[in-house]
């Protein structure tokens, strides 16, 4: 068995597999270790579909970032002949002064988006063609953001480990990662059976981030959180991407909640974002539905989703890796200059993992790459 390599990529879920491939298409030696096999459901790049869009509320900055992707997610379409992005618009409301209204509207403006104000006139009875499925709350604003869509999550990622595996990288699971260190010519990851060496490091641990980054100096807390994600029946055909239903995203006085149009016509997938019970141990994360996990959502559902079964037909869950602020942690090792890494993308961050594998493997080989990834360097939090 091979054991050296010229780039070691720890995690292959969302950002690791699309770092593992775009390392082998620039025709480099590279290892992809996980503890879990392709598209597993362990992490949080699972679920069948995550929601992707450009006007991003979050920051403006990520509006580059997120143009990029949607090429990269063409390109991998292309080369593979899957459908892996579907662009079927996004629907979001809440409060005008709202992070998200306010925040969509801003970043279209800044970078010049597509970006409808839908009205609310006779809204509540059901007479907006395209939105009928929904009851908005009195005092809301409600956008409808035409290049929005969702990726089909376990699809992207077997397709990024696949097509990096047929241009000559080599992906291994069921080992589990003990240990690494550097003394920056060579690094060496230690797993449960193995040890391996290679020039450099990317780690894309997702939950298992405080474990092999912890002593990184200036790393911020990563909380693990605990998220479901549930499936509804629907009592008709008005959600159907089929005819129609898009994404949709509401920010409520008592939670936030997003979710899918119905991909098989007889369900649709919805969840909330907002909450999440701390996870101590990642393996240990409980993977029951309780009554919290249910209530909100079946209270957003009898609130706005007329047409839609408030008790659930099936779940899952998952988990978000928080920063302090909620962005996104990308930027080389500050001890160590031949080790990089992707952390931190507290439940907003699978739509970037196309071009976020590109930007990880950019400083890996070059040391600097031309994607505007600044924002979300370690130096933030120093400062």
């Amino acid at each position: 068995m091979n054991k050296q390599f010229e780039f070691i990529v720890v995690g292959a879920g969302g950002f690791g597999s699309s770092c593992l491939y775009h390392l082998a298409c620039r025709g480099v030696r590279v290892l992809g270790l996980d503890r879990f096999g392709a598209g597993h459901d362990r992490g949080s790049s699972h679920g069948d579909t995550r929601i992707i869009r450009q006007a991003y509320f979050e920051h403006p900055d990520y509006v580059p970032l997120l143009r990029r992707a949607y090429e990269l997610w063409r390109e991998l379409e292309s080369a593979s002949g899957r459908e892996l992005m579907k662009i079927c618009g996004l629907f979001l409301a809440g409060p005008p002064n709202g992070e998200a209204v306010s925040g969509t509207r801003l970043a279209a403006q800044l970078h010049g988006l597509p970006l409808d104000d839908v009205s609310l006139t006779d809204f509540s009875n059901g007479s907006d063609a395209g939105f009928s499925g929904f009851r908005v709350p009195n005092g809301f604003d409600a956008l409808f953001e035409p290049s929005g869509g969702y990726l089909h999550v376990e699809d992207c990622v077997k397709t990024h480990l696949q097509l990096a595996c047929e241009l000559g990288a080599e992906h291994r699971t069921g080992e589990a990662i003990i240990s690494w260190d550097s003394d920056g010519q060579t690094v060496r990851v230690r797993t449960e059976s193995e040890e391996y060496q290679a020039s450099a490091l990317i780690l894309t641990p997702g939950a298992w981030a405080s474990h092999l980054l912890g002593n990184v100096p200036g790393m911020p807390e990563l909380r693990v959180l605990r998220k479901t994600l549930h499936w509804h029946r629907v009592r008709s055909n008005v959600y159907d991407v089929n005819r129609g239903g898009q994404g949709f995203f509401f920010e409520m006085p008592y939670g936030v909640f997003y979710g899918f149009p119905s991909l098989d016509g007889q369900t649709l997938k919805l969840a909330e974002h907002s909450g999440g019970e701390v996870v101590n141990d990642p393996l240990e994360i409980d993977r029951s539905l309780r009554d919290s996990d249910t209530q909100p959502i079946s209270r957003f559902i009898q609130e706005v989703m007329s047409d839609v079964d408030p008790v659930a037909d099936r779940h899952s869950v998952c988990m978000y890796t928080v920063t302090p602020d909620s962005h996104f942690v990308v930027d080389r090792h500050p001890e160590h200059r031949n080790v990089f890494f992707g952390a931190g993308f507290s439940g907003h961050g699978f739509k970037f993992t196309s071009v976020i594998g590109e930007a990880l493997a950019d400083l890996a080989i070059n040391g600097k790459t031309d994607l505007s990834i600044d924002f979300l360097s370690l130096a933030r939090f120093q400062s």
